[in-house]
Parts: C-alpha cells; sequence; structure tokens
C-alpha cells in the first residue's frame, strides 16, 4: 500500500480532509483550509530540532539560500528542490534602533524591528508568494490572479513572470500607492483597475476561481500563509530561539495574524520554543473592523468602509478572521487601533532612524507607543516588531509629510543659491 501523505488540507472547525492536489481554497461547506502536516513523521525523518536548522545549509536553482525554504520541511516535505519557484526571499535583517527605542521609552536590548521590506519585491508577500506559485505551478494552473492594495500585486507579477504563468491582479481604483501598480505594470502581469474597493476586488477573485479558473494567490490560499509563518521561524533563530515577550505587527486581511499563530503553535509542538510569545495586532483606526469585534470578545465581524492612510491594511473585510481569532486565543492576543496622524508620527522616527517603511508597517510601532502608555507593554519586557513593506512602497506619503506637516519632525527640502555661503547656513 502507498504510504499516507505527509500533508493534507483540514478545514478548521469541521475538521474535513482534502487531499493537497485538489483545487481548493475552502471546505464543502466554505470553511477556511490549513495546510496540515504529518510532524511525527517529518520529526523521525528529518530529526527536527533547533540545531538541524542551525546547522542546515539549502540550495535552491543552484543557489545558496535560506528564508522560506530553510524551512522546507515544515513547509511543502514533499516538494522536489527543482519544482520550487524562489527569488531568495526571507534573510530579513533584524533591526535595534537606539532613536527608535528611545522614543517607545524601551531597553535597546529588549527592542527589535524584523524588515519584511527586504524581500524581493518590497514586501512580505513574497514568503508566502513563492510557496502558492510553487503550488499552482504544481498543480497545473496557467493563470494566476489576485485583489490588491498593491503589494500582493507587485509579488503576484514578479513571481508569475519567474514561473511563466498568465497574470491577472484586481486593484481598487483611487487607492493604491504609485510605487506598487508601477511594480505590477513593470513587471508585465495584467492590471485590472475595478470600480470599487478591495473587498469588491475579493468578491470577484472568488469568482474568477469558480468560473475562469483563475488560481487565487491571495490569503485565502493556505499555502501562502505556509511561507508566512516563515518571518515567526526565522525571527526565533536570529534571537537563538528565545522567544520575545510579545510579537507585534499590523492587520488588514488577517493572513499575517493567522500564519503568525500557526507558525508559533507549530515550533511549540514540534518543541522549538518551551513557550508562547503574546501577539498584538494593530489596525488602522479608519479600517480597524477585526478591533471592534476584539472589542467584542469576538461575538461577530462587522464589515466596514475601510478609509485610512496605511493602504496595505485599508481592508474592512477581512476574510481570514476565523483563522486570526484562533490565533489570537492561542497566544493571549490583543488588538489595538491607531490613527492615521499616529501612523504618520511613527513613520517618521522609524524613517529618521534610517530604517524607514511604509505606512501600514510603522502602525505597529504606533501600536506598540499606544500600548506601553496603556501599560499592556511593559519597558523590561522583550518586543518584535514587524515591518511590512518597503519605504518605497508609498513615496508619495513621506513627500507630502515633508512638504506640508507642521510637526518637529518634518525635514522639508530648501531652495538656495548657487553659493557656498547658502551651504554654509546648514551646517
Amino acid at each position: 500500500m502507498p504510504a499516507e501523505p505527509i500533508s493534507i488540507l483540514k478545514s478548521i472547525n469541521s475538521g474535513k480532509v482534502y487531499p493537497l492536489n485538489e483545487v481548493r481554497f475552502t471546505s464543502d461547506n466554505g470553511e477556511l483550509l490549513d495546510v496540515i502536516h504529518d510532524f511525527e513523521r517529518i520529526k523521525k525523518q528529518h530529526k527536527i530540532s533547533k540545531e538541524y536548522f542551525f546547522k542546515k545549509r539549502v540550495i535552491i536553482n543552484d543557489q545558496p539560500s535560506g528564508g522560506v525554504w530553510h524551512f522546507k520541511e515544515l513547509i511543502l516535505p514533499e516538494i522536489h528542490d527543482d519544482h520550487i519557484i524562489s527569488k531568495q526571499e526571507g534573510n530579513t535583517r533584524l533591526y535595534r534602533s537606539k532613536k527608535v527605542s528611545s522614543w517607545l521609552a524601551l531597553k535597546q536590548d529588549k527592542f527589535y524591528l524584523k524588515h519584511e521590506g527586504e524581500n524581493p519585491t518590497g514586501s512580505f508577500k513574497d514568503r508566502g508568494m513563492t510557496v502558492a506559485i510553487t503550488m499552482a505551478k504544481q498543480l497545473k494552473q496557467k493563470a494566476v490572479t489576485c485583489a490588491s492594495t498593491g503589494n500582493t500585486s507587485a509579488s503576484l507579477a514578479a513571481y508569475a513572470s519567474e514561473a511563466e504563468l498568465t497574470g491577472l491582479v484586481l486593484i481598487p481604483k483611487g487607492n493604491v500607492a504609485v510605487g506598487k501598480i508601477s511594480q505590477a505594470l513593470a513587471y508585465g502581469t495584467k492590471t485590472l483597475v475595478v470600480n470599487g474597493d478591495f473587498d469588491d476586488c475579493m468578491r470577484l477573485i472568488r469568482e474568477a476561481q469558480e468560473k475562469l479558473s483563475a488560481y487565487p494567490l491571495n490569503s485565502i490560499n493556505p499555502f501562502r500563509l505556509e511561507g508566512q509563518k516563515t518571518i515567526i521561524w526565522e525571527t526565533l533563530m536570529q534571537l537563538n530561539w528565545n522567544v520575545p515577550d510579545w510579537f507585534v505587527f499590523p492587520g488588514g486581511n488577517l493572513g499575517n495574524t493567522s500564519a503568525f499563530g500557526k507558525a508559533v503553535f507549530e515550533a511549540y509542538e514540534l518543541g522549538l520554543i518551551d513557550r508562547m510569545p503574546r501577539f498584538a495586532v494593530i489596525q488602522a483606526e479608519g479600517a480597524s473592523p477585526f478591533y471592534k469585534a476584539y472589542k467584542n470578545n469576538f461575538t461577530g465581524l462587522k464589515t466596514e468602509k475601510a478609509e485610512t492612510i496605511a493602504t496595505a491594511i485599508k481592508i474592512g473585510d477581512p476574510v481570514n478572521y476565523t483563522k486570526a481569532v484562533r490565533s489570537l486565543k492561542w497566544t493571549n492576543g490583543i488588538v489595538e487601533s491607531v490613527t492615521d496622524e499616529e501612523i504618520l508620527e511613527a513613520k517618521a522616527h522609524v524613517d529618521s532612524a534610517g530604517i524607514g517603511a511604509e505606512p501600514a508597517s510603522c502602525a505597529t510601532v504606533a501600536g506598540i507607543k499606544k500600548l506601553i502608555a496603556a501599560g499592556e507593554i511593559k519597558p523590561k519586557e522583550t518586543v518584535v516588531g514587524i515591518l511590512t513593506g518597503n519605504i518605497l512602497k508609498d513615496p508619495q506619503v513621506i513627500v507630502d509629510y515633508h512638504l506640508k506637516k507642521k510637526s518637529p519632525l518634518a525635514n522639508p527640502p530648501y531652495d538656495i543659491e548657487a553659493a557656498i555661503g547658502e551651504m554654509k547656513k546648514f551646517l
């Protein structure tokens, strides 16, 4: 008899099981799906341990690699290396910043910023995209698609080009930063600007999967979340598998919230960590359905018309709500909301530290500031904040802030005459 598959798809509530090679994104009754691995078999086969990952060397496409595929045994254990579509995503830096930690009133040796804007297309989406696009090829799909506020479209376009697949991205009209839409155009995917918001785009994506056989690469795709888990595992490795007290990150469609919860739950199951960290999910005040549900003890999700300067999390109907609630229960997590003004102030501090990140990323830092002030995060605790996107994703926000803001942090340019004395004034 053939061996049982080492990985399956499983609905998160009813527990119904489906094979990995079946093209589906929800159960028959509409539940979200998890990718579930037989960790007992994997542990025996590979002798999984902290030391195993420290010593492991990875070669993908004849190049030394790491990042996402460093954890291949825990993501897609049965995929052949030659079938992986990768741009060496991951391996992002873990920063310490005296400037930012001082502003937050945290000790410098207790505060880290994990910068996912250092991925190939400038956001964390590449971690999920490498796994999802690899599965699209395995499943012999011809076209891939996504709804996007910008970062997913950029990532899909780059990886679809690499995989030689037709790509279609749906973008809400007037709601995407130029730095993001330019990537989708440059990488050659077909960009469709929808007269509606992100949630309208998501509705079309689900319909396209059913009627046009276009394989969706939004975070409803469970393979996306398998790649995004590695943000947490890589951070833990960088910390020598010492568990921080807090992971703090932005929440939009709640894919990272879901993936991160799965990451720490599985790390605990595998014996890679001996305790669970706490999560803090930060939403923009104008796009905060998850925060409002949290304040109502998750009795239900009320969708809303999202409005925020942080376009990457401008989502009023998060598709991963159920998985995200589960993640917070696993980690005794909390949810906070911050205003656009608080996001811009935090962004100015992150940018001036020479790190830089897009507005949605800086919701993380604004949230940490607010949670410290509220006494939720204690100054002695170790905090890892996740920055999800590159500073150049939304350059107009930066220019507007420094040209128009009446803030002590504003740093406008100055017109001068072509004379050395003019320069001297600024030294």
